[in-house]
This record gives structure tokens, sequence and C-alpha cells, in this order.
């Protein structure tokens, strides 16, 4: 179906439930197992506005009646990110905008330096100014190739300003994947740091229709980067384009609702990057009705660095400076992040699981391994704390304020001591770590969500007086949500005791489709509007979602039985033995086998303790370590009380970690699969070999 067809009904349906007289919305019953907290945060549409299927539609109970698509009174007038930089402009134009740490000729950072909101917006105009100028007219593309900074941040304003598209580009793309993104999406030109300018420099040569390359992050007295010889590409620096813009002036051109406001490439776990289009009403319905959940505030600091190629961090980015908070940028160094956080200390903090997970194994070790009188008083702190927020008191108790004072104060100082609201999202947290940081963190709102790129962003998240761990809260209130049964993996709404099935979302914030891929925009959006995510979830008490399984990487074994295995690595993820893993199987075997990377942590000191080798690598050749993380494995598992067949059969223990850089995860950390597979081909017919397969 055509992408304006598919919005049509899209709209039909929302303006339907929003004006109907007697569309009542049900609650759904509550019942005894409602796991501790019965309040009741998602209804259910009534029959006759539910899916044909029959499958249950769920809204959030914050807009039932209709999806919300704009920021509330007086901004509903905000409808494009052109808009929101307007607004935020006029209201906070002398207040802290973009911050920037100093770092002295000697690589010492010093305190952040801002440009207020209004030196923001006159950047802005100059740089889309110069752009004009340069002969880059509206509708075509730009790409952005950095990490995340100020500059970043200013041409994607800019872009909007004069209806030009940005195209972001994830900093640590090869050549290959930077040729192939500039081509597929037809850009003009592209803004890219020093940094990542030698890189775009051996893609250019194939990619002649960019005209113009923008370069940031010169420091003074550093040459300017020299433009590659035999190609009609000019190169300048952004203060040259800026300088330009200032003495040729151009009015805004704003876009329009409808407009492409950004081409976002997925992070191609599974092959070719896709191209999300995503238009300003899109990006405009989710920020809104994240602000309408968890607003951020004008007095807000923010720390920018998870990658701004990936919608998460964009998205946020929206509400904050509708806000007009403060946005403060790390150096462009995960092991410089903490000195940043401690400088910069900031209020509101969006990450995901791997990094949350990476401080709670850091604070426990330390427990673990600390004073025997420091250890008793966290744990005695802790359980008091967990159990009065298990009871509903998310202050934590009566003696929550010693224990703040005495333990966790100190913990939350290690992320500047003022944060007041964690996101997690892009993977499932897990329960414990949830614990954890609501006890650790005193007076923090700690949510969980859950999106993808397709749905320009957030699809659930878990509510600020939600104190049960181990879901992603309801429906945000800009979309709906139905599980649609999977016979093949035995999943459906009849389920008992709750229901369960795919995830399919609808509503403004649903993107319009592949670039270019009408075939593949198809499998996702369906005849309805629905988007069909490819999760696996359940509806707990008071419609609360939760992530269960995984539909897309399914695979069928020998025997004939289905197995998800992101599903069996969480699992594994919970052994201490096991850092990182890699599930394999295929329809030609009845068995799985993994390459497990061990947690070295964890891993060293248990060999030390039995007079083993404190050497990893040779760890990983030592059998009886091998066996060691098996048996840790295949105990999880039985906790987890996965199948049989589900559980693996033989490991391979791999001594790097997964990382970005060796090409095994993508920028947000996923697992790359079809590469997994490629690189540990020989270790995964040696597995099989011992078992006789």
């Amino acid at each position: 179906m055509a992408e304006r067809d598919r919005l049509t009904i899209l709209r039909g349906h929302i303006e339907q439930i929003g004006t109907s007289p007697d569309s009542t919305l049900h609650l759904q019953n509550t019942s005894a197992t409602q796991r501790q907290n019965d309040s009741v945060v998602a209804v259910t549409l009534p029959e006759r506005l539910s899916d044909s299927t029959g499958w249950t539609v769920r809204r959030s109970t914050l807009s039932p009646q209709r999806l919300i698509s704009t920021f509330e009174s007086p901004d509903e007038g905000i409808r494009t990110m052109h808009d929101n930089w307007d607004a935020a402009i006029a209201k906070y134009s002398q207040s802290p905008c973009l911050g920037t740490r100093a770092v002295d000729s000697t690589g010492k950072a010093g305190a952040y330096q801002w440009l207020t909101y209004e030196q923001a917006g006159e950047a802005r105009t100059a740089i889309g100014s110069g752009l004009v100028k340069l002969g880059v007219s509206a509708g075509q593309a730009v790409g952005l190739y950095s990490v995340n900074c100020r500059d970043w941040v200013l041409v994607d304003a800019a872009c909007h300003a004069y209806s030009l598209v940005p195209v972001p580009l994830y900093d640590t793309l090869g050549a290959e994947s930077v040729e192939y993104i500039m081509k597929h999406a037809e850009l003009a030109a592209i803004a890219c740091s020093v940094a990542a300018y030698p890189t775009l420099l051996q893609a250019l040569g194939a990619c002649p229709g960019v005209k113009l390359v923008v370069v940031y992050g010169t420091q003074p007295g550093q040459p300017q980067p020299a433009a590659p010889s035999g190609l009609a590409c000019k190169v300048l620096s952004l203060e040259a384009v800026a300088a330009l813009g200032r003495a040729n002036p151009t009015p805004h051109n704003p876009p329009q609702p409808y407009d492409i406001a950004t081409l976002c490439y997925t992070s191609g776990t599974t092959g070719v990057p896709k191209g999300a289009i995503l238009s300003h009403d899109n990006l405009i319905s989710n920020a809104a009705a994240c602000q309408n959940l968890i607003p951020a505030q004008h007095d807000d600091t923010h720390i920018s660095y998870l990658p701004l190629a990936h919608i998460y961090e964009r998205v946020m980015q929206i509400g904050l400076i509708h806000a007009g908070a403060q946005i403060g940028f790390y150096r462009g160094d995960v092991l410089e992040l903490l000195d940043d956080m401690l400088e910069l200390r900031p209020t509101i903090f969006f990450s995901v699981p791997r990094l949350y997970s990476r401080v709670y194994d850091r604070v426990m070790t330390a427990i673990r391994e600390g004073n025997p009188i420091a250890r008793r008083l966290f744990e005695t702190g802790f359980a008091q704390k967990k159990a009065a927020i298990a009871r509903g008191d998310l202050t934590g108790g009566r003696m929550a304020p010693l224990w703040d004072r005495l333990v966790f104060s100190k913990i939350a100082a290690r992320l500047g001591g003022r944060v007041r609201v964690m996101v997690s999202g892009a993977s499932p947290l897990p329960p414990d770590v949830m614990d954890f940081l609501r006890v650790c963190f005193p007076g923090a709102t700690v949510l969980e969500g859950y999106g993808m790129t397709e749905s320009a962003c957030t699809i659930c998240v878990s509510g600020p007086d939600d104190w049960v761990a181990g879901h992603v809260g309801p429906p945000l209130p800009c979309n709906e949500v139905k599980l649609a049964d999977v016979p093949e993996m035995n999943y459906t709404n009849a389920d008992q005791p709750y229901p369960r099935g795919e995830i399919c979302v609808r509503g403004p914030n649903i993107f319009r489709g592949y670039f270019k891929d009408e075939e593949q925009t198809r499998e996702m959006i369906d005849a309805d509007g629905w988007l069909h995510s490819g999760d696996i979830g359940t509806w707990l008490p008071g419609n609360r979602l939760r992530i269960i399984d995984r539909k897309k990487n399914i695979f069928k074994l020998a025997q004939g039985e289905y197995l998800a295995p992101e599903k069996v690595e969480g699992v594994y993820s919970r052994s201490p033995l096991v850092a990182q893993s890699f599930v394999y199987g295929d329809s030609f075997r009845s068995q799985l086998v993994a390459v497990v990377v061990p947690d070295p942590d964890n891993l060293i000191p248990w060999a030390a303790a039995r007079k083993l080798p404190k050497d990893l690598k040779q760890l990983c050749q030592d059998k009886t370590v091998v066996d060691a993380v098996l048996r840790s494995m295949l105990e999880q598992g039985r906790t987890a009380k996965l199948k049989g067949f589900e559980q693996v059969a033989a490991i391979h223990l791999f001594p790097d970690p997964f990382s970005v850089e060796n090409g095994l995860l993508t920028p947000t950390f996923k697992l790359k699969r079809p590469q997994a597979k490629q690189e540990f081909q020989q270790a995964i017919e040696a597995m099989y070999k011992t078992l006789g397969k």
C-alpha cells in the first residue's frame, strides 16, 4: 500500500477514536496477581474500535480518547523541529544551551563553556545561509558524520531551518558503509569532524553527487583539511560556511509537519542498513508524548554521549530543547565519560542497560571485596530501601535519609550527585539492576522504556510512580499497541495467565517507510497502519508490557523447534562468569552452541582461587575453565526454566569482547549475527564436531 494511503487510514482511525461520543474506554479488570502494584496504566479500547482480528488494542490512561501528536497548550503550534528551536530561542534566549569542555594545549580539560539559546539560533541561521549560498537547496540531504558535539546539533538545526534533510551517520562506520549511505541517501553535502574526515575521504571518490564537505572541530593553529585532488567537491571549515552565511543572510525556509525531518539509517544487525523516513510530525509527536510523561525542566542538565545518529538521543534532545534545558557534550571518549559527568553534574540521564549494568557490577564487586563493616551497612540499607520500594514507598522508607547519607550518596556521586531522572532504553534492563538504581540513587526517578527507530523512538515507558521492575510500562500516549498471534512460536492472545504475541504499534509517531524500499516497508507496516516490531511481548496486570522474546531472529532446529537466540543469551548473561555470548544453531542441527566472552572481573579471581593462570587467553583454552563456565550457564538456564533444546551443548571461550571496533556490535551495542557467524565459523564447526554433528 502506498505511503499516503497508509497515512490516511491511520489518521482516520485516530480521528474516529477522538470524536466518537460513545467511545467509553474500559479499564481491564485487575486481579490478585497484580504483582504488588494494583494501578491500571493503560486502557483497552471497546470491541468495535479494537482490531478486526479480535486482538485487543491498548492505550495510555494519560490520553485514552486521542493520541498525542503535539505539545500541550500553549505549545500546540510547535509542529516541526524548526518550530521547536524557534520557540526555545524566543523563550530562553539568554539561557545556556549547548556546552563543550575547554581543553588546553596539554590536553587538560577545564570547565564547560556554553552557547546561549540566542547564540545557537544565530549560528544555525549563519550555517544554513552558508549552505544555501553554496548551492544546497530545500529537500536535499546533508550528512552528519562525527561523535556527538555542539557543531553536530547546530548543523542539524540549520538543516531544519532551511528545509534540508539531515542524514546522521554513526562515527564508528567504516568507509564502505559511509559510501553506501552517501550514495543511497543521495547526499548533496556532508558535515564531518576532523577525526572522521580521513575515513570520509576514502569514500568520496565513489560519490560524485557530494559537492560540499564541511569540516568542524579544528583546533586553533591546526591546518584546514585539504580538498581531495581530482574531485569536483569543495571542502570548507564550518567557520568559513558560517562566515559566508553572515555575509549573505537568507530568510528561513521552514518545513511543513509532513516533510521529511531525517533519514535515520538503522545500524544494520542483519545486513545492509535501511533508511527510515521520519517526518517532523513523527518526531514531534513522540517527543511531546515523552514530555507529557517525564517532562524535562528548564533547570535540567543533560550529558550527550549516546550517539546522535541513534533515534534515542535525538528525540530526547527535542524535549530538552523544548524545555530550555542545558545539553553538555562528552569529549568523545567513553573512558573520560565519568570525568565529564563529574564536571557537568547532569540532572537527567538517558542511557542503555549496558552502562547501567556496568555501574551495578563495579559497585557490587567493590562492596563484596571491601571492608566488612561497609559491606554490612550496604546490605542492610539496601534490603530496607528495596523492601520499602516493593511496598510502594518510592522514597525508600523512614530510614532512607540515614542510609542515603551513610552509604548511597557516595554511589550517586559517581554520576555527579544531581541525577533526578534515569531512563534506560534500547534493550531490556535486568530487574536486579533496576532495583539497584532505585535504591542507590536517592531522589532519582528510574524508568525503563521500549521503542525502535521506526516508531520515532519510544513506544512504551514505565511511569514515575510505578515501582514494579521487569516491564517497560504502558503505551506512550502518542501510540496504541496490540499483540498479534505468532502461532509458529506458540504465542497467542488466548495464552494464560497473560496474552502473548508480536508487539504491533500504530500512531502519528510511526515512520513513513524505508527510503527507496517499498517492499520492506510493506513487511513492516500492514494495510491497517500497524507497525510490526518483530518483538514478542506479554501484557501484565494493569496493562504493563513485558518484552519476552524476539521473532525476527528466530531459527528452526533440526527437530522442528523454533528458537530465539537473544532470549537465551539474555539468560546466560546473568552468569557472573559471562560478559557476552553468541548463541548459534540452524535447521541442520538439533543442538545449540555458543561463543562466550568471559567476564574477567569475575573469572580471573575465580581462577586465582584455584591456582590457575591469571592470563585470560590461557584461561580460555583451559578445559577446566570451559566446563565451569558452561556449568554456570546451564545453571542459569535451569533457573530461568529454559527448555532442553534452548540450552547450549558446547561453548567456545573467546578472550576479546565483542565491540563496535571489531565489527561484531552495532554502535548501539547489538550483536551483528551474520558477522559473528562469519568470524567464529571455525569455532562453530569445531564445537559441532566434538558433539558428533
